[in-house]
């Protein structure tokens, strides 16, 4: 996967087909780098993610949502420019995000970028983060200053970097993530254990001079974070 500031591989995923987008209701992604975004095939957006694509001109392919915190402006957008609408009720048991995620993959996504996942409400990001955990391809979440990458037991992910980080970190999405390697790092670790319950291995740097970044793991699922400085 290619993004503007890094680019990300997996070793058991080959890219056949190209991911697809999804914008959804967080703090939205600034219009330059979500118009600097290539490299996808489809484009979703989940409710509020609408108005974000209204403002950098992005015709999604599918609008779904129950319309609670997308704008009405935007929302009349995505109708005058026929966009196919997937309307659900506000009481239900699954957020925009998590419905729009289930039936990506249902609908054949082979790998799945997820923008506008950061900030606003925390419940809501917390919901989405553990969701893009569980899913069978791949999901990226990421925008200008934020992004979150998931490796699976016996996967290594790797990045190399356009723009280095200010901070990596390692986060446990299951109780114990064992077999935790990183190099190139300040602090490298080699078949370590990371857990949920002391989560330790946060603000990580890259090594002075260094773009290029490998993380693995044998068991568990270990969320892979990079914080960049608002630019």
């Amino acid at each position: 996967m290619e993004f503007p500031q890094l680019s990300l591989s997996y070793s058991s995923y080959t890219e056949k087909a190209k991911p697809w987008l999804l914008i959804t209701g967080g703090r939205p992604p600034k219009t330059s780098w979500l118009n600097a975004l290539q490299g996808y095939d489809a484009c979703w957006a989940a409710d509020h993610g609408i108005d974000a694509c209204q403002q950098a001109g992005i015709r999604p392919d599918v609008l779904l949502g129950d319309g609670d915190s997308a704008s009405t402006k935007a929302w009349s957008w995505a109708e005058q420019n026929g966009i196919t609408i997937q309307k659900y009720p506000v009481a239900k048991d699954y957020t925009d995000t998590q419905l729009a995620l289930q039936l990506m993959e249902e609908a054949g996504a082979p790998a799945i970028i997820l923008t506008g996942a950061f900030g606003g409400r925390f419940d809501h990001a917390y919901s989405t983060m553990f969701s893009c955990a569980s899913l069978s391809v791949p999901c990226a979440l990421i925008d200008e200053t934020e992004a979150l990458f998931y490796a699976q037991a016996d996967q290594s992910i790797n990045l190399t970097c356009q723009s280095v980080p200010k901070a990596i970190s390692l986060l446990p999405f299951t109780e114990n993530c064992s077999g935790v390697t990183i190099n190139n790092v300040r602090w490298p670790l080699t078949g370590a254990t990371l857990t949920q319950k002391s989560p330790n291995a946060v603000s990580n740097e890259l090594l002075t001079g260094q773009t290029d970044l490998s993380i693995c793991v044998k068991s568990g699922i270990l969320g892979v974070y990079c914080y960049w400085e608002t630019p």
